[in-house]
């Protein structure tokens, strides 16, 4: 049980918007004390991106948004570019353990908060930055958000339709993957620079990049480029090295259809009275079935549509291949699996009431269901403790 693994860390948040934010979710999600400090009057960006909004009885709001990564944090409100702003974060760094920024490269050092200047008042202090591009290079100093790196990542060249299709150009995710994945890399670097402290006894200074992060998580696609040397190209829903691996229609509704390996496909084709296909020189090798995919597709298109999804669906799991519905996020949360593991969380929060979150995967399903987490907060809700939270 990982739960509570960071009990008695104290992480000081100086982050907006999702990357940041994320990170410091995660931390507080395994245990750790995290501060949030926010601008006064106005607070992190995403407080303001809605609607939707979540309403108080008296009228206060907490914007959708803010709350997906903002859950069991401590809200203070200081202007640390004032002397006494200034002091009172300098207060909560002094005995903090890690610091989580994600100001333009160069912005903290004007004020003294920069690693050289805290490392040298917390030798231990864990202190890491997010920015665009990373603290140096010819990029270093642009702003960016994840949208942007979607692009220069390479992310939307190779996403959507492809040139002559209905549709066809490219396309950003529904959800914001760089920042996502950007957050979960901050958060396996400051664990690892925890682990390596307990060996030195000194922090570190961890830069990341969202432009680092998007060229990494083209993954299998990016070494696609490298041993080919051809810059992968968009593919709709279909695989870029499996087939067939796609969005069909079935009579009634659509399904992904995953077809792993070739021993799945004969199985498959079997069960389609077509046997024949996977004997097929064109089809009988996954290579083959890539390098034919315009001509398998419309083969299956056309014997899929001849049933509805669960006459397929039913046949998949008695041959032992995976399929997918696409669900609606009502569907998704009213999926019995989705339930068991306990992925909707319920937490109280005193002003708005009850608050539904979507729980943390990295804790197990009884971590999840037993242990009470704390809610998003409300902006500078626990400004006043900030005297005691200066240790």
């Amino acid at each position: 049980m990982i739960a509570q693994a960071l009990s008695g860390i104290r992480v000081v948040d100086l982050s907006r918007i999702l990357a940041g934010p994320w990170c410091t979710q995660n931390l507080a999600d395994l245990g750790a004390e995290v501060i949030k400090v926010e601008r006064p009057g106005a607070g992190d960006d995403t407080r303001g991106w809605g609607p939707p909004y979540l309403e108080a009885p008296d009228g206060q709001t907490m914007s959708a948004y803010f709350m997906c990564c903002n859950r069991g944090k401590r809200s203070v409100c200081l202007d640390f570019k004032t002397e006494e702003g200034r002091a009172q974060l300098l207060e909560l760094i002094r005995d903090a353990d890690v610091l989580v920024e994600n100001y333009r490269a160069g912005t903290l050092k004007r004020y003294q908060l920069d690693y050289e200047t805290l490392s040298a008042v917390n030798p231990r202090l864990v202190y890491a930055s997010i920015t665009g591009y990373g603290q140096t290079g010819p990029k270093a100093h642009r702003p960016g958000y994840d949208y942007i790196f979607q692009g220069l990542g390479g992310l939307m060249s190779y996403t959507g339709h492809p040139e002559g299709m209905p549709g066809a150009g490219p396309l950003r995710t529904g959800v914001a993957v760089v920042d996502v994945t950007t957050g979960m890399y901050a958060t396996s670097a400051i664990l690892a620079a925890l682990f390596q402290r307990q060996n030195t006894g000194l922090g570190a200074w961890l830069d990341l990049s969202l432009m680092d992060v998007a060229v990494a998580m083209n993954a299998n696609q990016a070494t696609n480029y490298l041993v080919s040397g051809k810059s992968p190209e968009r593919t709709g829903n279909a695989h870029p090295n499996l087939a067939p691996y796609e969005v069909f229609r079935a009579s009634d509704s659509y399904f992904i259809l995953a077809i792993g390996n070739d021993t799945q496909f004969a199985r498959f084709t079997e069960f389609c009275g077509r046997a024949d296909l996977a004997t097929n020189p064109l089809y009988a090798t996954n290579s083959g079935r890539i390098q034919n995919l315009a001509s398998l597709r419309g083969i299956l298109a056309d014997i899929i549509a001849e049933h509805p999804r669960d006459y397929w669906t039913a046949a998949l799991d008695q041959l032992g291949i995976s399929w997918g519905a696409i669900n609606s996020l009502e569907e998704v949360f009213n999926d019995e699996q989705v339930q068991h593991r306990g992925m909707l969380q319920r937490v109280h929060h005193p002003v708005l009431g009850e608050v539904r979150l979507v729980a943390n995967p990295m804790l197990s399903r009884e971590s999840r269901q037993s242990t009470q987490a704390e809610p998003p907060p409300l902006l500078g809700e626990h400004t006043h403790l900030l005297s005691d939270l200066a240790r």
